[in-house]
């Protein structure tokens, strides 16, 4: 019997990784993973298919470890950094995986980078992302480097940032690169390239361009999106400057894409993102009817967004250092902490209160004051917050590491003694702040807590709690409220609907 192959996978918390590691599971090969947070897995559907090791890859002991007896490494990380240093720091950990896995005896390694011309000054993401490339091929491993443009898919930033900007202005004045040239390619076929990257042949050591064979402008790829998203044709006028940075926070400011991402996101913008050569022809089939269109890739995007099937989301993907942890009550003491709680009971039964608390913020919103809500959004989008319109993968459901609007899953308890929902805040604040829904049953109904706890930086961090507590005053009592009013209406409406059966 020969045994399956194992394979690492990297980035698997990402939005590439997250889909290719169940693919790769069909397939039949053992997957290891390596993550700096294992608990923001605990809610995927194949943690306990994987071999799971916690580490960083800028540590060589830790590279080493996840490389012990892998056939191909998948690297699949990358950053949207600003940090003045992030493209030393990115090319000198694939330098460490690259040799962990010489060292390991690995046989492939995988890249995904990105579609860029030759000779022409790239913006530092780009070029980053191109050094990687380079440093892998120049290893002593084989290397198979894809290189792709813009991925459209559920959850794609590049897919998210096309849909907002198309749905949400009819009339755009957009920077020249508007008219640049670009490749797409659907996710699906991003997936079928790599699952069987681990089938070249042996040896094959070189960059391989990937896309749809359709070539289409920045422009043209909003108006595609607006045919299949059956809105009103957008009117854009091509403004004569770049103006890459301008265009950035014109980006944070009208999609859910934050600052820090949208401004290297649009640099890379600037060049034409064309193949120059189909050789993966040659080794890996297309799929089974062709590559996808961008404008069927775009139907089947906006199909997964409509049936809840996102599977990972750019949202999601966990490239920045994990959040801290919200201290046990008992360690708060001799620490300066706000907290506001609030309580309420009643007749209705705990687990439709609990579905209220799930499907909180994305289009059901914070049950109370929007307007004030979407004030302090785009407050916090003007200082580079993720801000309120990021919203989340599913309506319903919530896993750990899940983004919800501004906030991310830290925790998340299911009965039967008591249901809780626990957010990390990731706006702009002078200090850290988390928000606990929870609710347990008690006298045939159920009791519900909701406690939001600050530990503030400094004076500012004070500050801040003192000047935003009116708001506090005003939207957490109704919050509470709501959520009950909206819970007692799930109940009636399920009742309504077993008496019509």
């Amino acid at each position: 019997m020969v045994t399956p192959q194992r394979v690492l996978v990297t980035g698997a918390t990402g939005y590439i990784g997250g889909r290719l590691v169940p693919r790769l599971l069909a397939r039949g090969y053992q997957v290891r993973v390596l993550v700096r947070s294992p608990n923001k897995l605990a809610a995927v559907p194949w943690h306990d298919d994987v071999d799971i090791v916690a580490g960083d890859l800028a540590d060589e002991d830790d590279a080493r470890r996840a490389c012990a007896d892998v056939q191909t490494v998948f690297y699949l990380v990358h950053s949207m950094a600003s940090g003045p240093d992030f493209e030393e720091r990115e090319l000198a950990m694939a330098r460490t995986v690259a040799a962990a896995a010489a060292a390991a005896g690995v046989n492939r390694i995988v890249y995904l980078g990105g579609l860029h011309p030759e000779n022409v000054e790239l913006s530092r993401h780009m070029r980053s992302r191109a050094a990687v490339g380079r440093a892998l091929l120049e290893g002593e491993v084989p290397a198979a480097v894809f290189q792709a443009g813009v991925v459209i898919g559920s959850g794609s930033a590049s897919f998210e940032m096309i849909r907002h900007l198309s749905e949400n202005l009819p009339v755009m004045p957009a920077p020249s690169w508007v008219r640049r040239t670009v490749e797409p390619i659907a996710i699906r076929d991003v997936m079928h390239y790599l699952e069987r990257a681990p089938e070249l042949p042996a040896g094959l050591n070189r960059t391989f361009d990937i896309g749809s064979h359709e070539r289409l402008t920045y422009a043209g790829l909003m108006y595609g999106y607006a045919h299949e998203a059956g809105v009103r044709q957008r009117l854009i006028y091509a403004l004569p400057i770049p103006a890459p940075a301008l265009a950035g926070w014109w980006v944070a400011l009208t999609t859910p894409i934050p600052h820090a991402m949208a401004v290297p996101l649009v640099q890379s913008l600037q060049h034409d993102a064309v193949s120059a050569e189909h050789d993966i022809d040659r080794y890996i089939p297309q799929p089974e009817g062709g590559l996808t269109g961008y404008r069927r890739a775009v139907k089947l995007a906006l199909g997964k967004m409509a049936s809840g099937e996102v599977e990972t989301s750019w949202s999601n993907a966990s490239n920045a250092p994990p959040s801290d942890p919200l201290p046990s009550d008992p360690d708060w003491a001799g620490r300066t902490v706000f907290v506001d709680n609030r309580e309420r009971g009643s007749d209705v039964p705990a687990e439709d209160v609990w579905r209220v608390i799930q499907g909180i913020g994305g289009t059901n919103g914070w049950y109370s004051w929007p307007a004030a809500w979407a004030i302090r959004g785009v407050l916090d989008k003007l200082v580079g917050g993720a801000g309120l319109t990021r919203g989340r993968r599913h309506a319903g459901r919530l896993g750990v590491g899940d983004a919800v609007d501004w906030w991310r899953v830290e925790a998340i308890e299911e009965g039967p003694k008591r249901w809780l929902l626990r957010l990390h805040a990731e706006m702009k604040v002078p200090g850290q702040a988390w928000l606990e829904l929870s609710v347990a049953p008690e006298d045939g109904g159920s009791v519900y807590r909701q406690r939001a706890i600050y530990f503030p930086s400094g004076l500012s961090g004070k500050l801040y709690w003192w000047l935003v507590l009116p708001f506090h005053g005003l939207i957490f009592p109704s919050m509470a409220r709501n959520i009950i009013h909206r819970a007692a209406g799930l109940g009636a409406t399920d009742d309504a609907a077993a008496s019509i059966r």
